[in-house]
Protein backbone atom coordinates (compact mmCIF):
# COMPACT_ATOMS: atom_id res chain seq x y z
CA UNK A 1 0.00 0.00 0.00
CA UNK A 2 1.48 3.44 -0.80
CA UNK A 3 0.94 6.20 2.24
CA UNK A 4 1.11 9.33 3.01
CA UNK A 5 1.44 9.88 6.72
CA UNK A 6 1.35 13.60 8.00
CA UNK A 7 2.61 14.61 11.05
CA UNK A 8 5.37 11.99 10.48
CA UNK A 9 7.57 13.32 13.15
CA UNK A 10 5.15 13.58 16.35
CA UNK A 11 4.95 10.83 18.90
CA UNK A 12 2.06 9.20 16.60
CA UNK A 13 3.53 9.50 13.34
CA UNK A 14 6.71 8.52 14.40
CA UNK A 15 5.36 5.04 15.51
CA UNK A 16 2.69 4.75 12.26
CA UNK A 17 5.83 5.28 9.87
CA UNK A 18 8.16 2.62 11.67
CA UNK A 19 5.21 0.29 11.50
CA UNK A 20 4.85 1.10 8.15
CA UNK A 21 7.75 -0.28 6.56
CA UNK A 22 6.29 -2.68 4.83
CA UNK A 23 4.50 -0.55 2.79
CA UNK A 24 5.62 2.24 0.32
CA UNK A 25 5.50 5.41 3.19
CA UNK A 26 5.95 9.06 2.05
CA UNK A 27 6.47 10.78 5.32
CA UNK A 28 5.83 14.58 6.17
CA UNK A 29 6.98 15.80 9.26
CA UNK A 30 5.38 19.77 10.13
CA UNK A 31 8.27 20.93 8.95
CA UNK A 32 7.76 19.51 5.81
CA UNK A 33 3.81 20.12 4.80
CA UNK A 34 2.12 22.83 6.98
CA UNK A 35 -1.66 21.72 6.73
CA UNK A 36 -3.06 25.23 7.20
CA UNK A 37 -1.98 25.70 3.85
CA UNK A 38 -4.55 23.79 1.40
CA UNK A 39 -2.46 24.64 -1.99
CA UNK A 40 0.80 23.43 -0.38
CA UNK A 41 -1.77 19.99 1.03
CA UNK A 42 -3.49 19.74 -2.32
CA UNK A 43 0.15 19.92 -3.92
CA UNK A 44 1.81 17.20 -1.43
CA UNK A 45 -0.71 14.18 -1.77
CA UNK A 46 -1.09 14.87 -5.74
CA UNK A 47 2.86 14.69 -5.94
CA UNK A 48 2.84 11.44 -3.47
CA UNK A 49 -0.32 9.42 -5.04
CA UNK A 50 -1.16 7.66 -1.66
CA UNK A 51 -3.72 5.19 -1.63
CA UNK A 52 -4.29 6.29 1.93
CA UNK A 53 -3.49 9.47 4.06
CA UNK A 54 -3.09 8.91 7.69
CA UNK A 55 -3.31 12.15 9.12
CA UNK A 56 -1.39 12.59 12.74
CA UNK A 57 -1.14 16.25 12.02
CA UNK A 58 -2.39 18.11 15.07
CA UNK A 59 -2.35 20.71 17.47
CA UNK A 60 -1.59 18.49 20.97
CA UNK A 61 -1.14 21.40 23.56
CA UNK A 62 -4.64 21.06 25.58
CA UNK A 63 -4.16 24.01 27.63
CA UNK A 64 -2.29 26.16 25.35
CA UNK A 65 -5.88 26.31 23.07
CA UNK A 66 -7.17 27.40 26.04
CA UNK A 67 -5.95 30.97 24.89
CA UNK A 68 -4.96 30.12 21.20
CA UNK A 69 -8.30 28.17 20.44
CA UNK A 70 -7.80 30.30 16.35
CA UNK A 71 -4.59 28.68 15.89
CA UNK A 72 -5.49 25.29 17.59
CA UNK A 73 -8.79 25.11 14.91
CA UNK A 74 -6.73 26.31 12.03
CA UNK A 75 -4.61 22.95 12.51
CA UNK A 76 -6.75 20.67 14.08
CA UNK A 77 -9.96 21.77 12.40
CA UNK A 78 -9.51 23.04 8.71
CA UNK A 79 -6.22 21.69 8.44
CA UNK A 80 -7.36 18.40 8.65
CA UNK A 81 -10.56 19.27 6.24
CA UNK A 82 -7.70 20.07 4.19
CA UNK A 83 -6.09 17.06 4.22
CA UNK A 84 -9.63 14.73 3.98
CA UNK A 85 -10.37 17.32 0.62
CA UNK A 86 -6.37 16.92 -1.29
CA UNK A 87 -7.10 12.89 -0.50
CA UNK A 88 -10.27 13.06 -1.64
CA UNK A 89 -9.72 14.62 -4.90
CA UNK A 90 -6.22 12.29 -5.74
CA UNK A 91 -8.74 9.37 -5.03
CA UNK A 92 -7.31 8.58 -1.52
CA UNK A 93 -8.68 7.29 1.80
CA UNK A 94 -8.56 9.72 4.79
CA UNK A 95 -7.32 7.89 8.11
CA UNK A 96 -7.85 11.03 10.43
CA UNK A 97 -7.16 10.84 14.30
CA UNK A 98 -9.79 12.42 16.91
CA UNK A 99 -9.88 12.55 20.46
CA UNK A 100 -12.08 11.72 23.71
CA UNK A 101 -12.45 15.26 23.91
CA UNK A 102 -14.93 15.74 21.68
CA UNK A 103 -16.99 14.11 24.57
CA UNK A 104 -18.58 16.76 27.39
CA UNK A 105 -16.77 13.95 29.87
CA UNK A 106 -19.54 13.16 32.20
CA UNK A 107 -20.93 9.72 31.39
CA UNK A 108 -20.98 6.24 33.61
CA UNK A 109 -20.81 4.17 30.55
CA UNK A 110 -18.27 4.31 27.69
CA UNK A 111 -18.66 6.37 25.01
CA UNK A 112 -19.88 4.31 21.84
CA UNK A 113 -19.20 5.87 18.17
CA UNK A 114 -22.85 7.47 18.26
CA UNK A 115 -22.73 8.88 21.62
CA UNK A 116 -23.69 12.57 21.78
CA UNK A 117 -20.86 14.92 21.31
CA UNK A 118 -20.21 18.12 23.23
CA UNK A 119 -17.07 19.48 23.95
CA UNK A 120 -15.84 21.60 26.88
CA UNK A 121 -12.16 22.65 25.50
CA UNK A 122 -11.31 24.42 23.31
CA UNK A 123 -9.18 22.00 21.73
CA UNK A 124 -12.04 19.53 22.08
CA UNK A 125 -14.05 22.04 20.04
CA UNK A 126 -10.76 22.14 17.38
CA UNK A 127 -11.16 18.59 17.07
CA UNK A 128 -14.59 18.24 16.77
CA UNK A 129 -14.51 21.04 14.05
CA UNK A 130 -11.87 18.48 12.30
CA UNK A 131 -14.23 15.66 12.34
CA UNK A 132 -16.67 17.64 10.80
CA UNK A 133 -14.45 19.18 8.10
CA UNK A 134 -13.17 15.69 7.38
CA UNK A 135 -16.76 14.22 6.90
CA UNK A 136 -17.79 16.58 4.77
CA UNK A 137 -14.47 16.63 2.81
CA UNK A 138 -14.61 12.99 1.71
CA UNK A 139 -18.01 11.37 2.84
CA UNK A 140 -17.52 8.23 1.76
CA UNK A 141 -13.60 7.74 1.61
CA UNK A 142 -12.61 8.37 5.43
CA UNK A 143 -12.16 6.71 8.49
CA UNK A 144 -12.28 9.18 11.98
CA UNK A 145 -10.41 7.60 14.93
CA UNK A 146 -10.93 8.70 18.10
CA UNK A 147 -8.58 7.34 20.97
CA UNK A 148 -7.43 8.56 24.21
CA UNK A 149 -4.92 8.92 27.08
CA UNK A 150 -2.33 8.65 24.44
CA UNK A 151 1.24 7.99 25.33
CA UNK A 152 4.55 6.84 23.61
CA UNK A 153 8.59 7.03 23.50
CA UNK A 154 8.67 9.94 20.76
CA UNK A 155 6.46 12.54 22.49
CA UNK A 156 5.83 14.12 25.87
CA UNK A 157 3.41 11.88 27.90
CA UNK A 158 1.80 11.31 31.36
CA UNK A 159 3.99 7.65 31.76
CA UNK A 160 7.28 9.63 30.90
CA UNK A 161 6.74 12.67 33.50
CA UNK A 162 6.09 10.31 36.19
CA UNK A 163 9.37 8.29 35.43
CA UNK A 164 10.73 12.02 35.67
CA UNK A 165 9.07 12.80 38.71
CA UNK A 166 9.44 9.39 40.29
CA UNK A 167 13.74 9.93 39.76
CA UNK A 168 13.34 13.27 41.36
CA UNK A 169 11.06 12.64 44.81
CA UNK A 170 9.90 10.21 47.20
CA UNK A 171 6.03 10.90 46.38
CA UNK A 172 3.75 12.31 44.41
CA UNK A 173 -0.20 13.17 44.39
CA UNK A 174 -1.82 12.07 41.25
CA UNK A 175 -5.55 12.68 40.33
CA UNK A 176 -7.64 9.87 41.09
CA UNK A 177 -10.96 11.27 40.06
CA UNK A 178 -10.27 10.76 36.10
CA UNK A 179 -10.82 7.85 34.40
CA UNK A 180 -10.23 7.18 30.85
CA UNK A 181 -8.03 4.09 28.44
CA UNK A 182 -4.50 4.84 28.19
CA UNK A 183 -3.47 3.96 24.79
CA UNK A 184 -0.12 3.17 23.34
CA UNK A 185 1.32 4.83 19.92
CA UNK A 186 2.58 1.69 19.20
CA UNK A 187 -0.30 -0.31 19.21
CA UNK A 188 -2.32 2.57 17.64
CA UNK A 189 -0.05 2.60 15.08
CA UNK A 190 -0.72 -1.13 14.11
CA UNK A 191 -4.70 -0.19 14.41
CA UNK A 192 -4.66 2.85 11.88
CA UNK A 193 -2.72 1.01 9.44
CA UNK A 194 -5.32 -1.49 9.61
CA UNK A 195 -8.16 1.07 8.97
CA UNK A 196 -5.69 2.05 6.47
CA UNK A 197 -6.39 -1.33 4.53
CA UNK A 198 -9.51 -2.10 5.35
CA UNK A 199 -11.11 1.19 4.88
CA UNK A 200 -14.06 1.33 7.28
CA UNK A 201 -16.08 4.61 6.38
CA UNK A 202 -16.81 7.13 9.33
CA UNK A 203 -16.18 7.21 13.08
CA UNK A 204 -14.36 4.53 15.09
CA UNK A 205 -13.10 4.12 18.55
CA UNK A 206 -9.49 2.57 19.49
CA UNK A 207 -8.16 2.63 22.40
CA UNK A 208 -6.21 0.62 24.69
CA UNK A 209 -8.31 -2.04 26.61
CA UNK A 210 -9.29 -1.88 30.11
CA UNK A 211 -9.91 1.65 32.19
CA UNK A 212 -7.97 3.20 34.91
CA UNK A 213 -7.22 6.46 36.93
CA UNK A 214 -4.06 8.88 36.38
CA UNK A 215 -3.26 7.51 39.96
CA UNK A 216 -3.58 3.90 39.05
CA UNK A 217 -1.60 4.29 35.93
CA UNK A 218 1.20 6.27 38.00
CA UNK A 219 1.15 3.33 40.34
CA UNK A 220 1.40 0.66 37.57
CA UNK A 221 4.43 3.02 35.79
CA UNK A 222 6.72 3.07 38.83
CA UNK A 223 5.71 -0.91 40.08
CA UNK A 224 6.55 -1.73 36.56
CA UNK A 225 9.77 0.80 36.40
CA UNK A 226 10.86 -1.16 39.61
CA UNK A 227 10.75 2.53 41.20
CA UNK A 228 9.81 2.71 45.05
CA UNK A 229 7.61 6.26 44.91
CA UNK A 230 4.75 6.88 47.20
CA UNK A 231 2.18 7.74 45.12
CA UNK A 232 -1.00 9.34 46.74
CA UNK A 233 -4.37 10.30 44.98
CA UNK A 234 -6.00 13.75 44.82
CA UNK A 235 -8.77 15.41 42.87
CA UNK A 236 -8.67 17.46 40.30
CA UNK A 237 -9.75 20.25 42.25
CA UNK A 238 -6.41 19.79 43.73
CA UNK A 239 -4.31 19.76 40.16
CA UNK A 240 -6.18 23.15 38.79
CA UNK A 241 -5.45 23.32 34.62
CA UNK A 242 -6.80 26.16 32.25
CA UNK A 243 -8.19 23.28 30.02
CA UNK A 244 -10.98 21.12 32.72
CA UNK A 245 -10.32 17.53 32.20
CA UNK A 246 -13.05 14.65 31.46
CA UNK A 247 -13.77 12.74 34.57
CA UNK A 248 -15.13 10.00 32.55
CA UNK A 249 -13.57 9.36 28.97
CA UNK A 250 -13.39 5.84 28.40
CA UNK A 251 -14.06 4.76 24.74
CA UNK A 252 -16.09 1.55 23.65
CA UNK A 253 -16.90 0.29 19.85
CA UNK A 254 -20.03 -0.85 19.09
CA UNK A 255 -18.29 -0.65 15.28
CA UNK A 256 -17.45 -4.38 13.51
CA UNK A 257 -14.45 -2.27 11.16
CA UNK A 258 -13.13 -0.94 14.68
CA UNK A 259 -9.62 -2.61 15.69
CA UNK A 260 -9.16 -3.71 19.32
CA UNK A 261 -5.66 -3.03 20.84
CA UNK A 262 -4.23 -4.41 23.74
CA UNK A 263 -4.81 -3.80 27.39
CA UNK A 264 -3.09 -0.12 28.43
CA UNK A 265 -1.08 -2.40 30.86
CA UNK A 266 0.76 -4.44 27.32
CA UNK A 267 1.02 -0.82 26.27
CA UNK A 268 2.56 0.32 29.78
CA UNK A 269 4.89 -3.06 29.42
CA UNK A 270 5.62 -2.35 25.38
CA UNK A 271 6.21 1.78 26.12
CA UNK A 272 8.87 0.78 28.97
CA UNK A 273 11.03 -1.56 27.24
CA UNK A 274 10.51 1.09 24.30
CA UNK A 275 12.43 3.71 26.40
CA UNK A 276 14.36 0.71 27.90
CA UNK A 277 13.12 0.94 31.04
CA UNK A 278 14.52 -2.18 32.79
CA UNK A 279 12.78 -3.61 36.43
CA UNK A 280 15.49 -2.90 38.86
Amino acid sequence: MRLLVTGAAGMLGTDVVAAAEAHDVVALARADLDITDADAVRAAVRDARPEAVINCAAWTNVDGAETAEGEATAINGAGAGHVAAAAAEAGAFTVHVSTDYVFAGDASEPYVESAPTGPRTAYGRSKFAGERAVAAAAPGAHAIVRTAWVFGPHGRNFVDTMLRLGAERDALSVVDDQVGCPTYTGHLAQALLEIAATRPNGILHVAGGGRCSWFDLARATFEAAGMTVAVKPCTTADYPLPAPRPAFSVLGSTRAGAPTLPSWQAGLAAHLSARKVVHA
